[in-house]
């Protein structure tokens, strides 16, 4: 069995509606409307490291505290509202961290519909060339979260950008949820600025472990350019939908124990 049948395989394995309830995506699976699947989406996909039990504990935990609106929450709350959320904490995440994102996603949801044009404004989509949208999106993405005045500094350790040579593996995972459309009911494919095409694949130790196995990645170091190497491969099983194989890569790694 060649490389693409056997990944191929693992996809139609894991990409189906069971995979939903063990992973972080059950989070914005708990709501319909699509600001409240944007915004859990978001929490959840920057909580994504460690063990997925705690992650998803976690993010439930703070959808509870929004009361289970998140969208009326981030845009209607009280000052006196936000003492609730004093005492979360998610591993390096604290409260001060999630003020900051209360206060930047009512801003934007002041002035917009969708978190998609926080990521995919005109001007990005303008200045995209090369097929690097997604990078171009990224680095607006931090430059525009961190816009805010008086923005604590320790908070940016949860924003990931190309700029600084990350992977990005989160906000791809959550790129990924929101962009890619198919009907295995798993990701969403709500936003439509861009296409699956050209999303990049998000990395983590587990998933470049596989990748290098299978001689799909050369790169040593788990960066941005790892990423991109990667995605590169990946377009040549499937040009159209190349990060439908972050689930053959993420559950051989993680669930299977592969390598």
């Amino acid at each position: 069995m060649d490389v693409r049948t056997f990944l191929d395989k693992k996809v139609t394995e894991y990409n189906k509606p069971s995979f939903i309830k063990d992973d972080p995506v059950c989070i914005p699976h708990l709501f319909t409307k699509k600001q409240d699947i944007e915004i859990a989406g978001l929490f959840a996909s920057v909580f994504a490291w460690g063990n997925r039990t705690i992650i998803i504990k976690k993010s439930r935990e703070l959808m509870q505290l929004m009361d289970m609106a998140p969208y009326d929450f981030i845009v209607n709350h009280e000052e006196t509202d936000l003492k609730r959320m004093l005492g979360f904490k998610h591993r390096t995440f604290n409260a001060t961290d999630l003020l900051y994102f209360i206060a930047f996603l009512q801003y934007h949801y002041q002035h917009n519909r969708s978190l998609e044009t926080a990521f995919f404004p005109d001007k990005v989509l303008q200045a995209a060339a090369n097929g690097n949208v997604v990078e171009l999106g990224l680095i607006h993405f931090h430059h525009y979260f961190f816009s805010l005045e008086d923005y604590p500094h320790r908070t940016k350790k949860h924003i990931a950008s190309p700029e600084k040579n990350s992977n990005c593996k989160r906000l791809n995972m959550f790129l990924r949820w929101m962009v890619r459309a198919d009907k295995c009911g798993v990701d969403f494919g709500i936003w439509k600025r861009i296409t699956p095409a050209s999303l990049i694949c998000p990395v983590d130790l587990h998933v470049a472990r596989v990748a290098t196995r299978f001689d799909l990645l050369d790169r040593k170091v788990i960066d941005w350019n790892a990423a991109v190497e990667l995605t590169g491969y990946l377009r040549t099983l499937d040009p159209e939908d190349p990060v439908k194989y972050d689930f053959a890569l993420f559950a051989l790694g993680v669930m299977e124990k592969y390598v």
